[in-house]
């Protein structure tokens, strides 16, 4: 079993984009909406958070996790790899090398939380790829919450992308990393704002084909099994927005349960 967390339902892109490459194989979802957004909290504190994340997941039957969050990725990745006793999987560098691929002048902005940003891990891991690349950050605190709330084709969203992409568009980027889970499903009116001649990266594709790799590989997860495809959500906090806006990105009906960690 695949286990995925993510500070709320953002990481429910990822698991959309594992179904689609992996759809035989079941996964647990466990979104921490009780104590999101993680961006504004500590170092510490996301470390915390995610090693109770894996805990859940491994109790629940996960062998193989994938740290569905940008921010818990940045700073917890090290620990939860040296706790959890199997293979993990984070969305810096998948989404990193696919930006290098899609780059035509590595030209890159990354928008994200302020602790993505703060911690600079899209530029360190870019400059290692391409020395050369110009990488631009910006933070925008406000987008999580808004598609927590299922903000998602309010007028007031649009306006509020439109002022955290307006110095990304000065510099000319070409490609626009979406450093944070819950961005994909602002996808539309990001696109629309920073303009169509600039390829939007979404790491949920690029580590969904890790993971898949890494099944497929000979031997290497082979102990695993396919499944039949079984989706489990959880969350810790309960809410009817959640459910709602996890239909909207799985374009499918969802039983949401309560996580005790």
């Amino acid at each position: 079993m695949i286990g995925v967390f993510d500070s709320g339902i953002g990481g429910l892109t990822v698991v959309k984009a594992l179904r689609e490459q992996l759809p035989h194989h079941d996964i647990v979802y466990l979104g921490d909406t009780a104590r999101t957004p993680y961006g504004s909290k500590s170092a510490a504190t996301i470390t915390r958070y995610s090693l109770n994340n894996t805990d859940f997941l491994q109790r629940q039957g996960a062998r193989l996790i994938v740290i569905a969050c940008n921010t818990a990725s940045s700073y917890a990745f090290a620990a939860v790899r040296d706790h959890f006793d199997g293979p993990v999987f984070e969305v810096i560098g998948p989404g990193a090398r696919l930006a290098m691929q899609r780059s035509r002048r590595f030209r890159i902005g990354v928008i994200g939380t302020r602790a993505t940003v703060a911690s600079g891990v899209y530029e360190q891991t870019i400059k290692v790829l391409q020395p050369g690349a110009r990488v631009y950050a910006t933070a925008c605190p406000l987008l999580v919450p808004l598609v927590e709330e299922g903000w998602v084709r309010k007028p007031e969203t649009a306006m509020i992308v439109r002022k955290y992409l307006h110095p990304l568009k000065m510099k000319q980027i070409d490609t626009l990393i979406l450093g944070c889970t819950h961005y994909p499903v602002l996808r539309q009116v990001i696109q629309r704002k920073i303009g169509a001649r600039v390829a939007l990266v979404d790491s949920a594709e690029a580590v969904a084909g890790q993971v898949c790799a890494c099944l497929g590989a000979d031997g290497a997860m082979g102990h695993m099994g396919e499944g039949r495809g079984v989706l489990k959500i959880f969350v810790t906090d309960t809410a009817e927005q959640f459910r709602k806006t996890a239909q909207l990105i799985l374009h499918q009906p969802v039983d949401i349960d309560q996580a005790d960690l």
